[in-house]
């Protein structure tokens, strides 16, 4: 069976609770739609495009900061919060673009290791059109998309009955002081970066938005349809 469109969510600017919320109603259609109880012909598949509005620091499985440490991230005025993913502690924050596609893995025939080298393989593609060519993607056990020792994109999945959530976090023009305060991901001896610091310019997630969409196009081979509703 082929694996169908994907519903595009544009949030623009929005608390990454939002999203976070925004992101298990997909999750719910998803279900909906592998059991054959969603509505006309919604697509199943969705991904879901925010900015961060506020700080917020954001832990997967792993990473959990102390009492003490949690405290005084939130003297920074920074949110926290558990997230269902896997990775350590990292941040998210204005000048950034959160994607979180919400797809049925055992329909598009694709493991879940094969799925976070696709999303790597987006980021590379979205970077390439950007005159990136030294940005690459690391051999397991890291993830993501990096620029020598520095991390330009971080990826934290989730994957319950081979429907997944989370995905990736792209910095574009974030304020990377805020990840000195944490140790990004766990990642001892490793960097940070974004596409305004390596291009040394301002590029917006706005900037960013439509290669992103063209490069998910080519890599899950798929149409994309806009809504701003997950049961339409």
């Amino acid at each position: 069976m082929a694996p169908g469109p994907v519903r595009v969510l544009r949030l623009g600017l929005r608390p990454y609770t939002e999203a976070l919320r925004l992101q298990e109603r997909c999750v719910a259609a998803a279900k909906a739609a592998r059991s054959g109880s969603a509505p006309g012909s919604a697509p199943g598949d969705s991904v879901v495009l925010s900015e961060p509005a506020e700080p917020v620091y954001v832990w997967g499985l792993r990473g959990a900061p102390g009492a003490e440490a949690a405290e005084r991230l939130r003297a920074r005025g920074a949110g926290l919060v558990a997230a269902r993913r896997g990775g350590h502690i990292t941040f998210h924050g204005p000048g950034q673009l959160l994607a979180f596609p919400v797809l049925d893995l055992r329909r598009r025939r694709l493991p879940l290791r094969g799925y976070v080298a696709a999303l790597e393989s987006l980021v590379l593609r979205l970077c390439r059109r950007f005159g990136l060519a030294a940005a690459c993607a690391l051999p397991p056990p890291f993830t993501g998309v990096w620029m020598g020792d520095n991390k330009l994109c971080a990826i934290g999945v989730h994957c319950g009955n081979h429907i997944t959530s989370h995905g990736l976090a792209l910095n574009c023009c974030t304020d990377l002081s805020w990840f000195q305060h944490i140790v990004p991901c766990g990642l001892e001896g490793k960097g940070v970066t974004s596409l305004s610091h390596e291009l040394g310019q301002h590029v917006t997630v706005d900037h960013v938005l439509q290669p992103f969409l063209d490069s998910f196009q080519e890599v899950f081979d798929c149409t994309l349809v806009f809504s701003e509703d997950p049961g339409d």
